[in-house]
Parts: structure tokens; sequence; C-alpha cells
């Protein structure tokens, strides 16, 4: 940790361009990055540079294999599901690629009162949901007292003899000692997006006169976060707003800031694109549109740059992209999501507020895990980290080592018993059934399978919540 580092300005935008416009690397250089990316020791600054410059077809299919490595080896076959909550549509910003700006007139807006929240859980813990992002639009209203409320309601929810075990939340910035009562709250991870690190172009896009047009005061919220206590934290930039090389460069530098300041580096990475949403202007004519090849390929290399850093996949891709880029580093998935406040509980009712954007995955959570278990993929809703304290520094400890798989696939299993046996269709039951059976086979330590196997006789008699 290094105090002098705190809350300084690291983005230098002529160093990350002149790193974008360098020469080609050498197949010899490919190579000697991708053995040090194989090692899971990650990636320097210049070594992500010289991976973004590469544009030729095989080159970058032997960038995505050892992704796929890294990613078998830190995280295995195990993926997390969650759900995000809006609270609110209602905003003071006018963003020009978002739904929520102020200036849209063709939204209907809402906040949600807390009976409203504890509906909306409800309809996700009938889901089977476990792990629940909660989020919402900058507003005056969205205070910290609001936020914090919000947060107790959604924790003090049974339904059925289920609740929400870990909130994640996906909030603006805010103060210091707005952050110390947040982390009051058991929070997971806090994220917020720069969305775009390019200082000019963020300008642009973030017309003057509202809070989300500082940023500085947005690229320097998780020093404040940190500082004030929070353990994890999410970074996250909207693809098609800049050169997605130099946002990739302005991630690494992100990262790389955290762990000179604060010792500890991000808990997750989000890889969102722009999508059309109503009343946005820019989604119609995208200034700097990823491709599905490059979108690939930038996932694959922030997975070795950064191989235990949590990757995050939302519902605005497709179906059958999303199940592509489980292979080369996403971690963690939303899923069966709905971006209007109320849309959850209100869906039967013909209710509809504003969505932010449109969605590319429409299927409901059941369908999500069926088709994972179909790729061989275990669903997982484990919360045993957060609960047990394996946190920031903590986290790190065990994960760069190797230790954390111990627990992750382990907690995996359980949280994916309790759904086949409590919310699954009897088709993904039976699919579900016969996965575990085989990751349980391929354990080599015999007293850790055992232990898991009497885990997993306790679950089929009714215990619930076991974990590591």
């Amino acid at each position: 940790m290094n105090e002098s580092k705190k809350f300084k300005n690291f983005i230098d935008k002529e160093k990350l361009y002149k790193l974008i416009e360098g020469q080609q690397p050498t197949q010899s250089e490919i190579n000697d990055i991708l053995n040090r990316a194989r090692a899971l020791k990650g990636l320097d600054l210049h070594d992500v540079a010289a991976l973004l410059r590469i544009t030729d077809h095989d080159q970058i299919y032997q960038i995505m294999e050892v992704a796929k490595h890294v990613k078998q080896e830190i995280y295995g076959k195990r993926l997390v599901l969650f759900a995000p909550l809006y609270t609110g549509n209602v905003c003071v910003n006018n963003c020009l690629y978002c739904s929520f700006r102020k200036d849209n007139k063709s939204i209907s807006r809402k906040i949600l009162k807390m009976n409203e929240i504890q509906n909306e859980v409800k309809e996700l813990l009938r889901e089977g949901h476990k792990r629940v992002l909660l989020i919402c639009g900058e507003a005056p209203a969205n205070d910290i007292n609001y936020i914090c409320e919000a947060i107790r309601t959604t924790y003090a929810v049974q339904e059925n003899g289920h609740n929400v075990r870990r909130i994640n939340v996906e909030l603006a910035p805010m103060s210091i000692e707005d952050f110390r009562k947040l982390k009051q709250e058991k929070i997971g991870t806090y994220v917020c997006f720069q969305e775009t690190y390019e200082p000019d172009l963020y300008k642009e896009y973030h017309p003057g006169g509202t809070p989300k047009a500082d940023y500085e005061n947005r690229l320097l919220v998780m020093d404040r976060a940190m500082e004030g206590g929070i353990d994890d934290v999410g970074l996250g930039v909207l693809f098609g707003l800049a050169d997605y090389r130099f946002e990739i460069l302005a991630l690494m530098e992100h990262a790389h800031h955290l762990e000179e300041a604060f010792g500890c580096g991000p808990h997750t990475i989000s890889f969102p694109r722009i999508e059309p949403a109503d009343g946005a202007p820019l989604p119609e004519h995208i200034p700097h549109k990823v491709s599905d090849d490059d979108f690939k390929k930038i996932i694959a290399i922030i997975r070795i740059a950064l191989p235990y850093t949590g990757i995050i996949l939302s519902t605005r891709e497709t179906e059958e992209l999303r199940t592509e880029l489980f292979n080369y580093g996403i971690s963690q998935i939303s899923a069966g999501s709905r971006t209007n406040p109320g849309a959850y509980a209100a869906e039967n009712e013909g209710h509809k507020t504003g969505s932010q954007f449109q969605l590319g995955d429409h299927r409901n959570l059941d369908e999500v895990i069926s088709s994972m278990i179909d790729s061989g993929y275990i669903p997982s809703f484990c919360t045993g980290c957060y609960r047990k304290g394996r946190v920031g520094h903590d986290f790190m400890d065990l994960a760069k080592p190797g230790l954390i798989k111990e627990y992750c696939m382990p907690n995996a299993i359980f949280t994916f018993r309790e759904y086949l046996n409590d919310f699954a269709t009897p088709e993904t039951k039976e699919k579900g059934m016969k996965l575990i059976k085989t990751l349980v086979a391929e354990i080599g330590k015999e007293n850790l399978k055992s232990s898991i196997n009497n885990n997993i006789d306790k679950i089929d008699q009714g215990e619930r919540d076991i974990y590591f």
C-alpha cells in the first residue's frame, strides 16, 4: 500500500495512444508473452499493448487458447450466476447512450418503494436466485439512506425458506463517509463503470451540469470506496464509446493503480457493449463499434493479463456468443435479467417501466442453466467467500497459489444441488445430477471427495446453505 499514490489521476492519454500505435509483435515475442501468461502470473501494460496490436487470425487464436487454459486452471468449469435488481430509473444525468438519461421523455419513471423491492426479491427467489446486483439511476431520492434501507429490505425477504445470500451494488460515486455506511450493510462488491477512460470523449458523452460530467470524480471513485473500507471493487467500461484498445490499456492502468495504492486490484471487470436504448441517440450510430471477433480477443487478453479477476458478461449479449465466451474468460453471468424497475414482480400484470437497454439473451434462469449443463459448466450461486471473509487481500492470497479452487468447486456443487432439488425443471434436474456425479468423480483428493458427498447427502435430506 502506497499512500502517495492514492487519489491521483493515473490516466496518461498520450502514453496509452502511443502504446496502441506501436509495432506488431513478432511470433517470437508473442510466444514469450503467452508463455508467461500460461504461468498464471499476469501481464504488464506493454505485454497487453503488444497483444492488442495483433490482427492475424491464427495469432489471435493462440491468445484465446491460452485464455482457455488460464480460465480452466483458475475457475475450472464453474460459472457464477446473479440477477440485476433495478430499484429505480430516475436519473439526473444525461448520458447519450442510456435510456435513463434525464432528457428522455419516452419512458415511464419509477423509484421502487420498500414493499415493491420485497416483491421483486420474492420473484427472484422463486426462480432460484441467491445473488443480486442492486442498481439504480443517480438521483437525490437514491441517496445512501435509501440504498442502505433497500439492502436491508432485500436481505430480510424470506420466500419458502429461501433468501438472498449476497448483494453486490452498482451505484453512482459517493463520498468516503457514505462508503463507510455502505460497508456496514454487508455488501459484496461495489461496482462502478468508468464508461470510457478517454477524457475528451467522456466529456462529449456526458454533457455538463450533471454529477456524472465530472470525469475525475468518477475516475477516483474506487480510491474513495477502498479508503472507506470496501474490500472488493468492480471496474468496467462501455465498449463502443472509444477505441477498445485504449480502454483495455486504461483498465490495466486502473488495476495497477489500485494494486499500488491499496495493495489489491479489482475483484471483477465487466464487459458490456453498447446496445439499442429507447431515447438514447448514441446507440443509433455507435462511435467505435466492437465486432464479435474483437470482443472475443479483448476478453481473452484480460483473462490472461489479470488471471485472478472475475470477468462479468451481461444479458446484453446473445445466447450463442455468451456460451462461446465461457471458454475464454467469463466467470460470472447475469441470467433471467430485467433492466427496468418492478419488472420481475409486475411482468404478469402488464406493467412496464422504462428499461435501460435492449437485452440480447431473453432466457429464464432454468433455460440458461440447462444450456450451461449441456456445455459441461456447473452453475454456482456460491457466496461462501464473502461470508467467510475471504475478500480483498485475503481472497487474492488464496487465489494466486491456486488454493481458492478447493472452496469454489465444492461450494458451486452445493449451491447447484440446492437449485436442482428446489427449483429445476425435471429435464434440467436429470442432466444436472449427472453433471455433479461426473465432477465429483473427477476430484483427486479422496478426503475432499468424501466431504463433498457427505454434504450432498445432507442437502438431499433437506439441509440448506452449506459451504466451506
